[in-house]
């Protein structure tokens, strides 16, 4: 048996390799895709754009105003003192928030009292508008512990804080949503490239009527299956290396756990994405609808459904148990696990079998869609 699927992969990796245009952009699509999205989906929010109305114009709030945007996370500001035109500002995003510093600003400090400092955000976004607010308080916040130390070592005393915040994060120690996205951009690319591959290799078959003759050939269908799938599974494999390479250079995304794990992981992973290149390529009647039903089958879900973006725990009930038809979701939790934490199988076994049950289940459908197609014919 083993003849006859080294000989059918031959036969298939000769036909792959044949189309030049169609090789290169298996090659190496996947790593554009990688490049172009990891630079695309992040959602650190920076340089955001800010109006002041400096009504006080004194020392003070020329001191507030500058230790506030004085980080990464703000641009220079733009001062104006028209009031109205802030809604202007706002309507045509040239800022995303308006920082307005009252009258008596420096004379209410000085004399012990509160002073309110006004901001206005753009809530269109309301992922960003959040961030920019807390950005915002943070500031405000950093400014108000300042300002209240050096006015005590003015009258030589010192207030330490009862509570003393000492944060430590893992995995992630600079927040960067880069390493958070791109494991979520390696099995999202991987998912496409191989429903979409595998169901075209197999529908071609069928276009060309050389299915038939296979079929009443000696190859049995268990072997004419691996050997049409063994290319497109080290093509895969291939992606996934060159993806991990460029992840390492483009964004310092390295793997802390074992090398081993990612490799059976993955394997396992491309196996449940072949078994959903079958079952497009059972219902597709051409490959004109094999293409788009594989596109939007493995690209949609494992874009909105898989975690890659939106947390599953946030969903509603039945969606979270939607989100099971894509194989990509149970990879992600794995490859983050592996890269990210470094941890091993202990940490992921309910992801592996999730996968395998994944692939027996649409395997199992294909093989009854299928049944019920040749009694039709």
């Amino acid at each position: 048996m083993l003849k006859t699927v080294f000989a059918i992969a031959g036969k298939e990796f000769k036909h792959l390799t044949r189309d030049r245009r169609l090789f290169g952009i298996l090659m190496f699509f996947p790593v554009f895709l990688l490049a172009f999205f990891g630079y695309a989906v992040n959602f650190d929010v920076k340089q955001i754009k800010t109006a002041v109305i400096d009504l006080d114009g004194s020392p003070s709030s020329r001191r507030f105003i500058s230790e506030m945007t004085s980080t990464e996370y703000f641009a220079k500001p733009l001062y104006t003192h028209d009031m109205s035109s802030i809604r202007h500002l706002l309507d045509s995003r040239t800022v995303t928030a308006v920082i307005t510093i009252p009258e008596k600003f420096e004379e209410e400090l000085k004399r012990g009292e509160k002073t309110t400092v006004q901001y206005l955000i753009d809530g269109v976004d309301a992922n960003t508008a959040v961030i920019v607010s807390n950005y915002i308080e943070a500031a405000i916040g950093l400014f108000n512990s300042k300002y209240r130390d050096e006015e005590l070592a003015k009258t030589g005393l010192k207030v330490n804080p009862p509570v003393k915040i000492s944060p430590k994060i893992l995995y992630n120690l600079e927040l960067k949503s880069s390493l958070f996205f791109v494991p979520g951009l390696i099995s999202m690319i991987l998912v496409i490239t191989a429903v979409v591959s595998v169901s075209l290799s197999l529908v071609r078959e069928e276009e060309r009527n050389t299915i038939e003759q296979i079929r009443v050939s000696p190859v049995s269908s268990f072997s004419l299956l691996i050997g049409k799938i063994t290319p497109y599974l080290l093509l895969a494999y291939l992606n996934a290396v060159m993806i991990l390479i460029v992840g390492y250079f483009l964004f310092g995304v390295e793997t802390k756990g074992s090398y081993f794990d990612l490799v059976y992981t993955t394997f396992v992973f491309l196996l449940a994405c072949t078994s959903l290149g079958i079952l497009v390529s059972v219902i597709s009647d051409n490959s004109q609808v094999a293409f788009t039903l594989g596109q939007f089958i493995s690209l949609l879900p494992a874009l909105l459904l898989s975690g890659f973006v939106f947390q599953i725990d946030s969903m509603p009930p039945l969606i979270q148990i939607l989100t099971n038809i894509t194989p990509t979701k149970f990879f992600n939790r794995i490859l983050r696990a592996i890269i990210l934490r470094g941890t091993g199988l202990p940490t992921f076994y309910k992801d592996m079998i999730s996968l395998f049950i994944y692939t027996g289940v649409t395997l199992g459908l294909s093989l009854i869609i299928s049944k019920v197609k040749e009694r039709k014919a």
